[in-house]
């Protein structure tokens, strides 16, 4: 039972960050019909950014607290990647809404690639690593412990997508978004601005991106320029589980494939590790040797298995996901 319920913990905890991910690309769908496969990007970038900023702030000797240093890079974090998606939106799929559907989604893996070299670039190919400024303190819960790091990722996330739904569903902004969502036509000749919808829509995610991108850094304690790859790919999963266009089914999706990677990671699976974590057993860090440092920042190879298996099992007995898909016909 205190296997079980451990694994439960980190599933939520792992399911929290999909969630947030998981948004930004079913908010884009649901308005526009667009896949953002460059979305996971803007999650490294943000992690990458923060990561900068608070090396920068340490460097400095700034007798800063670590709340408050930790805040500076989210904020600066936050910047980067709403001025990244709001361009993206402007110059790469604005020009493209009318196109054939093929044409963005190519220049969403497009901008996918850009984005991974340029951080390539910046940032070079070494693992980074997050500095201790907080030690997680971890409480027993039943048997199972839980740190207060994996508390507040959880509690954070869950306010974060409480926030996003009043969002949608009590302000003139949210009720703009379903009226383009449902139709952009008839929602422009009704006094709405539908290029400013889209792109707050992009905004909106990339901010949640940032906010997501700190969380899996601070948990995993590293930050790579790949690290949005698979993370992106996930969040993709999470939405398709539960409905791409529902945010409802964005936030179930995600919680329930982080739950599903943990159990069967921890039951069939072998440990989760990660490279680079002064806290690691001598067995993982002798296996981080052994590979080269090239351990899954996600965890275990079993974890990218079941992601992608449930991803099958749902196309194929209910491709509209678990609570369905909420958009509209286009005329």
């Amino acid at each position: 039972m205190e296997t079980f319920l451990q694994q439960i913990i980190n599933g939520l905890t792992l399911g929290s960050v999909y969630a947030l991910v998981a948004l930004g690309y079913t908010m884009v769908y649901g308005i526009i019909g667009l896949i953002n496969f460059a979305h996971g990007e803007v999650v490294m970038i943000g992690a990458m950014v923060a990561l900068s900023v608070i090396t920068g702030l340490l460097g400095s000797h700034a007798s800063l607290p670590a709340v408050v240093i930790i805040l500076a890079g989210l904020f600066v974090a936050i910047l980067v990647c709403v001025a990244i998606a709001y361009s993206m939106e402007k110059i790469a799929y604005r020009p493209l809404r009318s196109a054939p559907r093929l044409a963005p989604l190519i220049t969403a893996i497009g901008m996918s690639i850009v984005l991974q070299n340029v951080a390539l670039m910046v940032w070079g190919r070494n693992y980074r690593t997050f500095p201790t400024l907080i030690t997680p303190t971890p409480h027993i819960i039943f048997g199972a412990a839980m740190t207060d790091l994996q508390m507040l990722i959880v509690v954070l996330a869950a306010l974060l997508m409480g926030g996003l739904v009043l969002i949608v569903q009590r302000t003139r902004l949210g009720i703009a978004m379903r009226a383009t969502a449902q139709n952009p036509q008839v929602a422009g000749l009704m006094g709405i601005d539908i290029n400013v919808i889209i792109s707050a829509a992009f905004v909106i995610g990339a901010a949640l991106a940032a906010v997501a991108g700190l969380m899996v850094m601070a948990y995993y304690g590293i930050a790579h320029y790949y690290m949005g790859f698979l993370l992106g790919l996930k969040a993709f999963t999470a939405a398709v589980l539960g409905g791409i266009g529902n945010l409802a089914g964005a936030m179930l999706g995600g919680l329930l494939l982080g739950i599903i990677e943990a159990l069967g990671a921890g039951y069939i699976g072998d440990v989760s590790n990660v490279c680079g974590l002064s806290s690691l057993s001598d067995a993982l860090q002798q296996k981080c040797a052994d590979n080269d440092g090239q351990v899954s920042l996600f965890g275990s190879n079993y974890q990218d298995v079941f992601a992608f298996f449930v991803l099958i099992l749902v196309l194929i007995f209910r491709p509209s996901g678990l609570l369905g898909e909420r958009v509209a016909d286009r005329a």
